[in-house]
């Protein structure tokens, strides 16, 4: 008969759980709180895992808030396929898309804005770590506008010089921007607003999502 691998089996799973319950806790806990004001026991309490487990899966602070950094990335990148992989819409649809899914997961958490671009704020001037681990997120969600970018300038709904890097990232510069306001406003207006203005500037037409 095979060998018992049932405790093995029950064992290895509790400690990704553990690992997975503190970043899925403490990803809101950094949006609300920032990385400087988010203290270790907050996190604790709120997960109940003792603070020898925590230091099982993470070295310090640090590490943790950049393993958060790379699970709200995975959620970016789940929206982006969703969204801008979806090819029977039409680019520029496409990329409005995803923006709006974005303000919609924002209102759900109560308009704490950008993960990204807060942690960005915060740190940026006092880290090298999190300025590039940041820079590098930002200039993926970048690239994925360029791609549709590409895509409209090739079927002519956008100008034939049009430079799709540098739009894509005027794009993400000035979303972050509108992030930070909704927040402050507790209200999407700002977002919309801006992806009204951009797509309009570009296309000289607005750009609406699909129903």
């Amino acid at each position: 008969m095979p060998p018992d691998t049932t405790q093995a089996t029950n064992h290895v799973p509790r400690k990704r759980d553990t690992r997975q319950r503190l970043i899925e806790t403490g990803m809101p806990l950094l949006l609300r709180h920032g990385y400087n004001d988010l203290g270790l026991q907050m996190l604790l309490r709120e997960t109940r895992v003792p603070k020898g487990s925590f230091y099982h899966h993470f070295r310090d602070k640090e590490d943790f808030a950049l393993a958060v950094i790379d699970a709200y990335m995975d959620g970016v990148h789940q929206g982006m396929a969703a969204s801008l992989g979806d090819h029977t819409l039409p680019p520029l649809v496409r990329i409005r898309t995803f923006f709006e899914m974005t303000a919609e997961s924002y209102r759900d958490e109560g308009y704490m804005g950008c993960l990204l671009g807060g942690l960005g704020q915060e740190l940026s001037g006092i880290s090298d770590v999190f300025r590039d681990r940041i820079s590098v997120c930002f200039g993926e969600i970048a690239g994925g506008m360029a791609g549709c970018l590409a895509e409209a300038r090739a079927r002519g709904d956008i100008a034939a010089d049009s430079d799709v890097d540098e739009m894509a990232a005027r794009l993400v510069d000035c979303w972050e921007g509108a992030a930070l306001r909704s927040r402050l406003t507790r209200d999407p207006a700002a977002l919309m607003s801006m992806l009204d203005f951009y797509f309009a500037a570009i296309t000289g037409k607005p750009v609406q999502r699909e129903a």
